[in-house]
């Protein structure tokens, strides 16, 4: 019995650190994951290209979604994805719902019958990531967005999302993507709630619809408390950019635009990092087979 499905990344609007509310939007960028369940009553993960990489949120994801259908099998679980660990851009929201979606698929042919919604199943990916303390706030936006496609406006502590629909298929995204790594886990939320007047004001522009605005807007404020480099989103505003700003806590900058992106590429080459292009996605998160 087995169940694999695919979710796509997502980026920073609004983040919800200091204030418990959120705004995300979709990209191109995707996550595949394969469960395989088995009878030896053990569930083990591998994020293929990454071996030393911690794989408990994407067991939790397995179990949880096995307990729900009341069965007592175990699971070999690998996920493959093109988004950079630890960055900012979603990379645990986005494993978290694929493998679920894959382990639905797997245990829906072990028991038939029964059947979840996709609040059930988002609910299930924000429960095993908070679990597994790979998010502050639960990542409700990130994990919307990602499932979803298209933006989000989220209450992350009320798990509702206030808004949704579709982003600017015109728009090109731009990532900038440093060579070191953020770990949800490390952030120091007491310096981010600092901020909390600031970033609420971005997410009620985003709220009101402004997102170029408020992710821009939030962007400056988190990356002033963070200490991330202000110049780099920046120079994505100078090379003709809609909106920039740091996505999530960082350290992946993300840029959008609706002119050539080769302008933003050219102006952050000064940088050292790796720089991706990417698309808006607004498709769900589905199940391959």
């Amino acid at each position: 019995m087995e169940g694999t499905a695919c979710a796509y990344g997502a980026a920073t609007i609004s983040n919800a650190i200091a204030t418990g509310k959120g705004a995300a939007f979709g990209i191109s960028l995707k996550t595949t994951a394969t469960v395989r369940l088995n009878r030896t009553g053990i569930i083990s993960g591998m994020i293929q290209g990454f071996p030393g990489e911690d794989t408990r949120l994407i067991e939790l994801c397995a179990e949880k979604v096995l307990d729900r259908f009341g069965l007592s099998l175990g699971a070999q679980i690998e996920t493959v994805s093109g988004i950079p660990i630890a960055s900012g851009l979603k990379s645990s929201s986005t494993a978290a719902n694929a493998v679920v979606l894959a382990a639905y698929a797997a245990a829906g042919k072990a028991r038939k019958g029964l059947r979840l919604t996709d609040k059930q199943l988002l609910d299930i990916a924000v429960d095993a990531a908070l679990e597994a303390k790979v998010t502050v706030t639960g990542a409700y936006d990130d994990a919307a967005a990602s499932f979803y496609g298209g933006y989000v406006v989220t209450d992350n502590d009320k798990r509702k999302i206030i808004k949704k629909g579709p982003m600017d298929k015109r728009l090109k995204v731009v990532l900038y993507v440093p060579k070191e790594r953020a770990y949800t886990a490390k952030v120091d939320v007491d310096r981010l709630k600092l901020v909390s007047g600031p970033a609420l004001l971005a997410w009620k522009e985003a709220s009101c619809g402004d997102r170029y605005t408020a992710l821009t807007a939030n962007g400056l404020i988190y990356s002033a408390a963070l200490g991330c480099d202000t110049r780099i989103p920046l120079a994505a505003l100078e090379a003709g950019a809609v909106a920039a700003g740091i996505s999530g806590k960082g350290p992946a900058v993300a840029a959008l635009t609706k002119d050539d992106p080769g302008k933003i590429i050219s102006a952050w080459k000064k940088f050292p990092g790796r720089i991706i292009r990417a698309d808006i996605n607004n498709n769900k998160a589905i199940i391959l087979e």
